[in-house]
Parts: structure tokens; C-alpha cells; sequence
């Protein structure tokens, strides 16, 4: 490693030579992107992060740094588990910070609809052996006081989460895969062949790699037509903001109401704003809607009554990915072609664990199954999800 790397390596990771002689092109530096990097390069692939802007210059830089371990489904909770706790592992004074704070989720009385499903979602996280804990309103406002709950039918609450920044994780991990060895070419646009699988400069130069991982987010759709290769995959755009106050904890998701906030520097994070339609990557507008801040903040003022004032300060728009069961694409799509995309919504908090994960695939290793890209013919119709919604599932 350089002198100015990132110690990831220390405690966490351990450097090994599993890819050495394996030349591997990962085209996307968000979280994803750069952590997939690192873990090729610390297993000694020759490895090139392409980027056709900056570091974390799209979505990961838009994230909202939400982390958890609560989810139902086994592999699910398998990734999210492991992700918290790589999380933990690479954070640090020196890397990135990751702050533990409780996750709630919950359903207003009347909603009997979504608490249904949230008891439901309780009982299997249980099964998976995830510390989740089924509350009533009267128990969340004793757990935590500054949370509304006169109007809750039934809360979950999940101790292995925390929050990040997203830009910080994802500039700490490009740097520690360079320090591995790895070369990052940013402000770098590129698409690519196949047969044989090459990567192609804007100046039409050309280099050809054992493999290439596509992980560019909402681009990745366009980049691999361009190749002639269709996945099912739309990207849709979600909005969030930034607001002064006083929220220590917990983070909360309230399910009817159909927002989550976090604490934040500033203040805290608030967000959703999903918008269930296809959106351009290249054209969407990066400003958040007109309402959309004065209606979220008057959502935010009920659920957390007595905070300080809490004033806008910043809002913005950013893109996730849908595919038509909500499971991401992640494995290979031909020989020599990897992706890794279609997130629902929960990429960043999944990154250190897909990222190792499609790492080892690239190198030799098994897949998910259950996110195999191939699942699809790719010319599938479906409508677009908000992906943090809760569902009987």
C-alpha cells in the first residue's frame, strides 16, 4: 500500500494473491464500484476504476448514508448483516466515520395494512436471527422519548444499523484500492465490447481485460445497450434534504406516511420523494421538486414534535435503480461481463458486502443466485417500486 492510503487493511482485511494474473476493468467509482476495486486489488488482480467523472460523483454522492440489518429474506439479511459489520471493521478517524444508531420502522394506527406486514417482517427477521424487536407505541415512546407514538400501531426497531457519508466511504475506498494497487482513471468516459471484452476510450483507444464489472448505477442499462447487451432495469429518481435541528435518535422510517430520517451533522437527513417512473440518467434534474421540502419538513415536524427548529437548510434529487422483482443484478452476464446493479434503494448500505462478494465472483468464486442478471430477458415490462416500502413478501 502507499504512504497515503487508507489502513483498511489493518484488522480488517487481508491482502492475498487469489487474483493475481487476472487483468479486471470495474467501470462506475460509486460505493460499489470502489469497494468491488478494492477487493479485487487487495486479492492482486491488475485492476483500472474507471470513472467518467469524479469519485462518488452520482448516486453514492446522493445517498442518504442509512445503514441496517433489517431485512426479512435470508441472503438479504446474510449481505446486510455482513455490510454492518464491514462497515464497523473499515471505519475509523482515519477512514470514514459509521456511527451506531438505532433503525425504527413503524405503522400508524389505521394502517392495518403495512403493521400486518411489518409483525410479519418482524417474525422472519427473527428466524434469520436478526436482533430485531416487535414494539407497541406506548414502548417506542418510552424507548425513545423524542419519537411521536400516540398514533403507532406497531414499531420495529433493529440495533445492527448505524449511518455514514456516503461521499466520505466512497473516497476512502477509491483511495484504499489505489494503495492496493489498483490504477483510477476519473473524468474518464468509456463504453465497452465484448468478444473479446474491452474497455473503449472517448479517444477511441482500446485495452482489453479477463474481465470487466460494470457498476456504474443508473448508467449501467445505457453503457451495456450501447454493447448490445439489455437488462431489465429502470432507474427512478428519489429526493431527500437536510434540515437544522436537534435529532440525536433514533433513525425511523415511518412506513404510512412513507419517509425516513436520520440525525446529520447539520441537524438531520429526511427523504424518499420517490418519483415510480423511469427517469433519464443523463437529463434528470438534480433539484429537488418545489413542494417537496415544505411537504416532507411538515411530515418530520409530527413525527418528532418537540425537536428544536427544525428549518430547511439544503434539498436535492439523486436516482436509484428498480428491477421487476426488487432484487438486484449482480453476477455475470457473458463471459467475461459482470454487473452489478438494481438496488431498490439500498446500494450504498449494501456495498461493503456486494462488493466483496461480486469481487470473488469476478476471480473464480461462487454467485448470489438469487441476484443472478440472467434471471431476466432484459426486455421485461414492469412498473417502477419505491423500494422502501414495507410489504407481506
Amino acid at each position: 500500500m502507499s504512504e497515503d492510503a487508507p489502513e483498511l487493511a489493518v484488522g480488517a482485511d487481508a491482502f492475498v494473491d487469489q487474483g493475481a494474473g487476472h487483468a479486471v476493468a470495474v467501470v462506475g467509482a460509486g460505493a460499489l464500484g470502489a469497494t468491488a476495486a478494492y477487493d479485487l486489488a487487495r486479492q492482486g488482480a491488475d485492476v483500472t476504476l474507471y470513472e467518467r467523472g469524479t469519485v462518488a460523483n452520482e448516486s453514492s454522492g446522493r445517498a442518504a448514508g442509512v445503514c441496517y440489518d433489517a431485512f426479512a429474506g435470508p441472503i438479504d439479511a446474510e449481505i446486510a448483516s455482513d455490510a454492518i459489520e464491514r462497515f464497523r471493521a473499515l471505519s475509523g478517524d482515519e477512514t470514514f466515520p459509521f456511527t451506531e444508531c438505532p433503525y425504527v420502522w413503524l405503522a400508524r394506527e389505521g394502517d392495518d395494512r403495512r403493521a400486518d406486514a411489518i409483525r410479519g417482517q418482524l417474525e422472519r427477521m427473527q428466524a434469520q436471527g436478526v436482533v430485531a424487536l416487535e414494539m407497541t407505541g406506548d414502548e417506542l415512546a418510552e424507548r425513545f422519548p423524542a419519537v411521536r407514538a400516540d398514533d403507532v400501531a406497531v414499531a420495529g426497531i433493529a440495533g445492527g444499523a448505524g449511518y455514514t457519508d456516503p461521499g466520505q466511504y466512497t473516497a476512502c475506498l477509491a483511495a484504499a484500492a489505489t494503495g492496493a494497487g489498483a490504477t483510477l482513471e476519473t473524468e474518464t468516459p468509456v463504453s465497452l465490447e465484448t468478444d473479446p471484452t474491452r474497455i473503449v476510450r472517448d479517444d477511441g483507444t482500446t485495452e482489453a481485460y479477463d474481465a470487466v464489472l460494470v457498476t456504474a448505477g443508473a448508467h449501467t442499462k445505457r453503457l451495456l445497450a450501447d454493447a448490445g447487451i439489455s437488462i431489465a432495469l429502470k432507474p427512478y429518481r428519489v429526493q431527500a434534504l437536510v434540515a437544522s435541528g436537534d435529532h440525536p435518535e433514533p433513525m425511523c422510517y415511518d412506513a404510512t406516511s412513507g419517509f425516513y430520517l436520520r440525525p446529520h451533522p447539520e441537524g438531520l437527513l429526511a427523504g424518499n420523494g420517490t418519483e415510480e417512473w423511469e427517469a433519464d440518467p443523463d437529463e434528470y434534474d438534480r433539484a429537488a421538486n418545489d413542494d417537496f421540502a415544505s411537504d416532507l419538513l411538515e411530515r418530520v415536524r409530527h413525527r418528532l414534535p418537540d425537536a428544536a427548529e427544525i428549518e430547511l437548510e439544503r434539498a436535492w434529487a439523486g436516482l436509484c435503480t428498480a428491477t421487476p422483482d426488487r432484487d438486484p443484478l449482480v453476477g455475470q452476464l457473458e463471459e467475461g461481463l459482470y454487473v452489478a446493479t438494481g438496488f431498490q434503494g439500498h446500494g450504498f448500505m449494501r456495498a461493503p458486502a456486494i462488493g466483496q462478494r461480486i469481487a470473488d465472483q469476478v476471480l473464480g468464486g461462487e454467485g448470489i443466485d438469487a441476484f443472478d442478471p440472467t434471471r431476466f430477458d432484459g426486455d421485461e415490462e414492469f412498473d417502477v417500486v419505491e423500494g422502501m416500502g414495507v410489504t407481506n413478501d
